[in-house]
């Protein structure tokens, strides 16, 4: 079958699958070109087959008969009935993503992906863009679909950020420049191995114009520039927080250093010189007692990408002292009796609560984990950052994985089980066993490395209760 041209709004029958924020985004686009459309979501009543229907293979079997496109949501996995039909009837399946790419206006796109940092680093870029005087839109993961950004005529440049779900269905986009900031454990269940999740990240790097941007601490994400098939002239730009080769943006005595771009590929003293991007003062903002290592990484990506994009010096300079992170993202609380609370509620990962844990000294951490574990183990997590902490406190209605991993390789650390019983409660009472632990110069840290859904309804929510508790002490 072949792929309908959409951009001559050819009438092409098209099924979109969920209707959340994107699955509309992407019926508004469609009919707007002249196509026939047919929504299918099991939760949504408004959708054209909704319920059960919604995942019944001889339903959709009947369905894709008279279809030429399915576009689909980032929560249906490849085993959904409905895409493992698709593929059997050769009927092409396309992200949201994959739909604005062929719709896009001219743009240029300049991607993030990774297993945490995306929407920090997506943010970065875009007001170091805006501090350019580019016009510009932070879309995609970070919760503004990229279809309208996509088709604005007006915008200079895009920043991007993609999830692993969003890029597995995505086979044509070529950015100008993409970065994969980390790859660990984590959406197993989806992608059915670790091999499989970073294949979906290296999509990122396919066709990429300018350059592929890489974490040269994580081996993974510079294999993947390796194995990209990329445009003639691109080049792999790694980052680090040490001394940067060539090629490489990191950090010298405090000061964040460009030697990828700073000169012409053909300047005859290019592997001597640099460019100064700003300082560490400039992210001094970002944490309680200075940006933890996580984000300067985050700052040298998103600094890396915007100058791909051609971005002088300066303007990664002012975008980073501009930056302000969205909650709940290891955003400093309040200081109590000599105890920073910070509140890093979507760090929802083993990966993520490491990074948080990281920041702070030795045995200053009061650690306050827990939530669904979504099958992951984390004896890693503890072993390499028990030295990080003074106590724990775990709440969530099962505690097991934390408790064993800190039982294994922590024993000696005070624990603290929240009994589940009172949900509305459980948050408040963490926070005051918390306080119970910690002493002066110690930090209260929430960084679950989990989801949230389990006695709350997004991390947001675990994140405003952990901040009321705080704000409520005496």
């Amino acid at each position: 079958m072949n792929e309908p041209v959409l951009r001559s709004a050819d009438g092409a029958r098209v099924v979109v699958a969920g209707l959340g924020v994107t699955g509309r985004a992407v019926v508004a686009a469609l009919v707007g070109r002249a196509a026939s459309v047919v929504t299918v979501d099991a939760r949504a009543a408004d959708a054209d087959i909704s319920g059960p229907d919604a995942s019944d293979v001889s339903v959709a079997a009947r369905l894709l008969a008279a279809t030429d496109l399915v576009v689909v949501s980032p929560g249906w996995p490849p085993s959904a009935p409905l895409l493992a039909t698709a593929r059997a009837a050769g009927v092409p399946v396309w992200s949201e993503v994959e739909l604005a790419w062929r719709l896009r206006a001219g743009a240029p796109w300049l991607a993030v992906t990774g297993t945490n940092g995306k929407t920090t680093t997506v943010q970065m870029l875009s007001s170091i863009l805006v501090a350019a005087g580019l016009r510009t839109a932070a879309v995609g993961n970070v919760g503004t679909p990229v279809l309208a950004a996509a088709q604005d005529a007006s915008l200079d440049v895009l920043a991007v950020e993609l999830s692993s779900f969003q890029l597995h269905h995505t086979v044509s986009m070529s950015v100008e420049a993409g970065a994969v900031l980390n790859v660990a454990a984590d959406h197993l269940d989806w992608h059915g191995s670790l091999d499989a999740y970073a294949a979906a990240k290296g999509r990122v790097y396919r066709g990429a114009q300018v350059a592929c941007v890489y974490n040269v601490a994580d081996p993974r994400t510079e294999q993947l520039v390796r194995d990209a098939d990329v445009a003639e002239g691109a080049r792999a730009v790694g980052f680090t927080l040490g001394a940067p080769g060539p090629g490489q943006l990191g950090v010298v005595e405090g000061v964040l250093v460009d030697r990828a771009f700073h000169a012409p590929v053909d300047a005859r003293d290019r592997l001597r010189t640099a460019a100064e991007l700003g300082t560490l003062d400039d992210l001094a903002h970002l944490g309680s007692a200075g940006a933890p290592p996580h984000v300067v990484a985050d700052a040298l990506a998103a600094a890396a990408l915007a100058r791909a994009h051609g971005v002088e010096a300066r303007a990664v300079r002012d975008g980073l002292r501009a930056f302000r992170p969205d909650a709940h993202r290891a955003a400093a609380v309040r200081t109590l009796d000599g105890v920073a609370y910070v509140d890093d509620s979507k760090a929802t990962n083993a990966h993520a609560a490491a990074a948080a844990l990281a920041a702070c000294a030795a045995g200053t951490a009061v650690w306050v984990a827990g939530g669904l574990a979504k099958g992951a183990s984390f004896d890693d997590l503890v072993a390499s950052r028990a030295d990080r902490l003074r106590a724990a406190v775990v709440i969530g209605t099962d505690p097991t994985p934390w408790t064993d991993a800190l039982a294994r390789h922590a024993p000696e650390i005070p624990l603290v089980v929240i009994d589940p019983g009172d949900t509305g409660t459980v948050m408040l009472r963490a926070v005051e066993a918390a306080r119970a632990l910690a002493v002066p110069g110690d930090t209260v840290l929430l960084a679950p490395a989990g989801a949230s859904m389990d006695q709350f309804s997004s991390y947001a929510e675990r994140g405003d209760a952990f901040t009321a508790a705080v704000q409520g002490l005496a």
